[in-house]
């Protein structure tokens, strides 16, 4: 097989026989069947040949053309040629491959029975022009030409960076620092820019960098240092402004605290159910250890749930709860009754004791900070404002520290009326105290709650247990009779022994019966003479009483109090005692005979 063979293009067996026949060439494309698909597709034109003389050198072959590259067909409609790169537009051509088909709307598709539209090719070309290389040789070309001041490390000027995206403009913090306006920036602006201010050294780099370079602007950072800089006495007027603004909340800070302080001591002093726990406590002490003291440090009281008895395992807590719940008068559960105390245990007091002389400070430094303001404010309005203001607040520093001194003291006597011993009164701590009595109140609040519940739940079972083999008819039938005996029973109706009777049964006592009718019949005898007795109609109505309640008991027989386990071993001892007396009685006829 030549390599010419390798190039025809593959027939079926007859046709390639015909082919061999008719010797390969040309004519037998027209004798196969198949001579349309065989027939090679025509050849590529050939490239030009270079140009004769010394000038080949600079010559190129023009590109060979593909099959997108050939001149299509000029169709009408048909926009011309174009003679520069334009905008492409990214959409999807619609492919129709199989004839269009009616539908209610029409034949065809839309696009069949649009109009032809005639466009300006020149202004499309010019208005759509591809610019894409221009604008990257542009843009190129912008940033090779843009240029800044950058003196501030990289670390210190991306924090001025991030800082200034949380605040105004520049020259809106300029004129906020001038006129202290509260509106413009809140405190937590005030407190980044005391953090970027800038230092001697920045302005002194920022001022020698514009004097070398006076055409080429500042960076983003050093622009907002340069105008941070302009300001006079910069740094006094921000300390002062956010003393100004944080004033109110570092006084509520310490104020409200001694306020509560002051409230639990009351509160703690005055709730009952608290002494009843302490007293209770004592005394089960005191039996356990075989004293008689007078009272115990407070402190113990975080151990008291931790100590059990050694039969149900129950805490001291536990039966101290008991205790107090069974005996009246009603107590309550201590911790809903004090939240000044537990408010008072999630402060530091320590540390508000040192806020307060921060706070004393900072209102001495401000006095400073006003001074070297007032050096370069021209407005007096301004100045005197913030004076009036310092006064104020140096007025209220000295009456919270005077509370503050009064609070403690009285703390300190309270401990001394808690029993605390002189010697450690000034070493408690006050957060620590209130812990305790916080963490005990809401320990003994869990307790009583488990108590009562195991409490109701004791009375239901009992409750359950009164009615216990019985039927609901017949406990029905007690409690109508009982309705119906009570006013006949109080007000003497029935005669003394069967009013007893039907007192007791009904849940009237003796006590409420009436004294004299009691007593006359105690001493009533059986021989009493027909006067002295009670009226015929009251006899009826105790008989009458008496035979109902005798009824709604016997009505059953499976009332009785006997069980079912007791009846069943008393047939069993009857029939052993009959088979006994059975065996006993033929051992005797045995021996006769």
């Amino acid at each position: 097989m030549t390599a010419d063979d390798l190039k025809r293009p593959l027939c079926f067996p007859s046709q390639a026989t015909a082919r061999r026949k008719l010797g390969g060439g040309p004519a037998c494309w027209s004798a196969c069947p198949a001579s349309r698909r065989c027939r090679p597709s025509p050849p590529l034109p050939a490239r030009a040949a270079p140009p004769a003389g010394p000038s080949w050198k600079g010559w190129k072959a023009p590109p060979r053309r593909r099959g997108r590259d050939w001149p299509k067909s000029n169709r009408s409609g048909d926009v011309g040629t174009k003679k520069k790169k334009t905008v492409k537009l990214f959409w999807r051509e619609l492919k129709q491959t199989e004839p269009p088909a009616k539908c209610r709307f029409g034949r065809g598709t839309v696009w069949a029975s649009l109009d032809k539209v005639q466009v300006d090719a020149g202004r499309l070309e010019h208005l759509f022009e591809s610019r894409a290389k221009e604008m990257a040789i542009a843009k190129k070309a912008a940033e090779t030409k843009k240029t800044e001041i950058l003196v501030l490390d990289s670390k210190r000027s991306n924090a001025i960076n991030i800082g200034m995206t949380v605040l105004p403009a520049v020259h809106v913090i300029k004129t906020a620092i001038l006129n202290f306006d509260e509106f413009a920036i809140s405190k937590e602006g005030i407190e980044k820019i005391l953090s970027m201010t800038p230092t001697e050294e920045e302005k002194r780099q920022i001022q020698e960098a514009q004097l070398a370079n006076p055409e080429v602007p500042l960076g983003p950072a050093e622009r907002f240092l340069s105008s941070l800089a302009s300001v006079s006495a910069l740094t006094p007027r921000l300390q002062l402004w956010s003393f100004k603004l944080n004033y109110e909340a570092l006084e509520k800070e310490i104020a409200e605290p001694l306020f509560d302080l002051k409230l639990a001591m009351e509160q703690l002093a005055a709730n009952q159910t608290f002494g009843r726990i302490l007293a209770t406590l004592l005394a089960i002490g005191n039996f356990l250890n075989g004293s008689h003291a007078a009272g115990f440090e407070l402190a113990y009281l975080e151990k008291v749930a931790e100590v059990k008895d050694t039969v149900h395992r129950q805490s001291l807590l536990h039966h101290t709860c008991n205790l107090i719940t069974e005996n009246p008068p009603q107590s309550s559960d201590v911790y809903s009754e004090i939240p000044a105390v537990t408010r008072s245990a999630k402060v530091d007091f320590e540390l508000l004791a040192e806020n307060l002389v921060q706070l004393e400070r900072r209102c001495k430094a401000s006095w400073e900070n006003l001074k070297v303001v007032s050096k370069h404010e021209t407005k007096s309005a301004l100045k005197n404002k913030m004076a009036d203001f310092l006064k104020d607040c140096t007025q209220r520093i000295v009456i919270l520290k005077v509370v503050h001194r009064r609070v403690v003291n009285r703390f300190h006597s309270f401990l001394l009326f808690l029993g605390q011993p002189a010697a450690s009164v000034r070493e408690t701590k006050v957060t620590s105290f209130c812990r305790i009595i916080s963490e005990f109140s809401l320990e003994y609040r869990t307790t009583r709650e488990r108590v009562l519940m195991l409490k109701r739940k004791r009375e239901k079972h009992r409750e359950r247990t009164k009615t216990r083999g019985k039927m609901i008819t017949e406990v029905n039938a007690q409690r109508r009779a009982c309705r119906s005996l009570p006013h006949l029973v109080l007000n003497g109706a029935v005669a003394f022994p069967a009013r007893r009777f039907c007192g007791r049964f009904c849940g009237v006592s003796d006590s409420s019966l009436p004294a004299a009718d009691s007593a006359s019949a105690g001493r009533q005898s059986p021989s009493s003479s027909p006067s002295s007795s009670s009226p015929p109609q009251d006899d009826d109505a105790a008989d009458d009483i008496m035979e109902r309640l005798v009824k709604s008991v016997t009505r059953n027989p499976s009332a009785r109090t006997s069980s079912p386990k007791a009846r069943k071993r008393s047939r069993l001892n009857r029939k052993s005692s009959k088979r006994a007396d059975d065996v006993g009685q033929n051992w005797e006829g045995g021996r006769r005979s």
